[in-house]
């Protein structure tokens, strides 16, 4: 992991650094690209493999959905046992451990009430001549939720994708969870039950995506899809996007902290690691005002890494992603965390509150050396579901919003309508519409 001097290498090389592509698609490594070849007889980029999947499944349904899951995750499923039965239920119930259960409820109970303060509002107003205007928030008919299952199971990602979509009244949800030799973990079931989820697809990966975009025999299909996944879901929401709507195209987890020199190393450390245990393309990122807090948060993250579990993973995302970056001033450092516009960043700084305001762009924002970010991941109530690779320069976080969709009203009296009528008809003789403008001057003239 480097430490980057800004003063050395300036800002324009900094904010270079820092700058991601909104999404690029990643380099397949060489042994996935084998493996790739074998399975499917000739090598391809992970957008051609993808490309194929929903077009099969678009053309052949469950035909297709059976054959790539028979082929990719090494499950032979009839579309009869496509989705979860009570018994799977039953059985994931008996197999969790209650404390954990309760405590999932908890984070539920709390993601619930937060974003039942999010909920929109239909609205009217009256206007001149007893013309009125307004908007009605109608929630989505069906979504399709995906939650990931690849290197571990996340039962957190099945409270922070469908509890929005319960508040906001979606309804129907579906779930689509790629199998683990043909089961799902335990705890993800236990999970989507507490959130009212009653159809869970046994499908991962593209032609999940694909199914859920165009419908199958057996999939229904569904107005917007959300929820993370690795690059070959990201691709194939990409490539449905227009059929169905989609919440975001996610990369690899991000975090960014603004450290002064009050901040605690080992605190600092710990919270960049806890990104760079998800993936080797997960990026974790200090930027301080203090050279001696960069010099010890190097070594503190040498320290912790050789304790953790999935060190390997957390080591290769340091080498590849990790970085200190030693800035003139905290002024300078938001400025370069803005650049970066993250999915989390930390402000563990002595007055965290003082530099709220400077922050621009980021997903979610952590204040103080208590706030770390797993506390946003799992147990405080806003969604963890995060624009990543810099798009938090346009896009939201998961929300009840994301769920629902505005219509405008409009109503207007005669009276109402003479009053503007020549403005409407010059306007639409200007752009060249004589049918807009006939419209409304056979009102007039009647």
């Amino acid at each position: 992991m480097e430490i980057i001097q800004a003063a050395e290498v300036g800002e324009q090389e900094v904010e270079r650094l820092l700058t991601k592509a909104a999404f690029d698609e990643v380099e397949l490594s060489p042994k996935i690209r084998e493996a790739n070849k074998k399975t499917f007889g000739r090598d391809m980029s992970a957008a051609e493999l993808v490309r194929q999947i929903v077009g099969d499944v678009r053309r052949d349904g469950d035909k297709a959905v059976m054959h790539y899951t028979k082929l990719i995750d090494r499950v032979d499923m009839t579309p009869a046992e496509f989705l979860v039965t009570e018994e799977e239920f039953a059985a994931a119930e008996k197999a969790v451990d209650p404390a954990v259960v309760e405590s999932l409820t908890k984070a539920a109970a709390n993601v619930r009430r937060y974003h039942e303060e999010q909920k929109p509002n239909s609205w009217m107003t009256y206007r001149d001549h007893g013309s009125i205007l307004g908007q009605t928030i109608v929630p989505l008919d069906r979504v399709g939720i995906y939650v990931p299952g690849g290197t571990a199971a996340y039962p957190s990602s099945v409270i922070m994708n469908a509890m929005p979509a319960v508040v906001a009244g979606v309804g129907e949800i579906i779930m689509m969870v790629p199998p683990k030799n043909g089961k799902i973990n335990p705890y993800v079931l236990v999970a989507a039950k507490a959130a009212g989820i009653k159809k869970i697809y046994k499908i991962g990966g593209a032609q999940a995506i694909a199914a859920m975009a165009f419908g199958t025999e057996t999939i229904p299909r569904v107005d917007k899809i959300t929820g993370p996944g690795n690059i070959f879901v990201t691709l194939a929401k990409k490539e449905v996007y227009g059929h169905c709507d989609i919440d975001m195209l996610a990369g690899p987890s991000e975090i960014l902290i603004v450290a002064d020199e009050k901040a605690d190393p080992v605190y600092t450390a710990a919270d960049m690691l806890s990104q760079a245990e998800h993936d080797p393309l997960a990026c974790s990122i200090v930027i301080t005002d203090s050279q001696e807090l960069a010099d010890k948060v190097a070594a503190e993250v040498k320290v912790q890494l050789e304790k953790l579990p999935r060190k390997e993973i957390a080591q290769a995302s340091i080498d590849r992603n990790g970085k200190i970056i030693v800035a003139e001033d905290l002024m300078q450092a938001m400025k370069f965390a803005n650049v970066s516009a993250p999915e989390h960043m930390e402000l563990l700084v002595e007055q965290p509150f003082q530099w709220l305001p400077y922050v621009r762009h980021a997903g979610a924002v952590f204040l103080g050396a208590y706030s770390p970010e797993p506390l946003g991941d799992y147990f405080a109530g806003p969604d963890h579901i995060l624009p990543t690779g810099g798009t938090a320069r346009y896009y939201s976080c998961l929300n009840v919003e994301t769920f629902m969709k505005r219509t405008s009203i409009i109503s207007y009296t005669q009276p109402a309508l003479m009053d503007v009528s020549e403005d409407i008809i010059r306007l639409a003789e200007t752009e060249g519409l004589q049918a807009h403008a006939n419209a409304i001057r056979i009102r007039k003239n009647q």
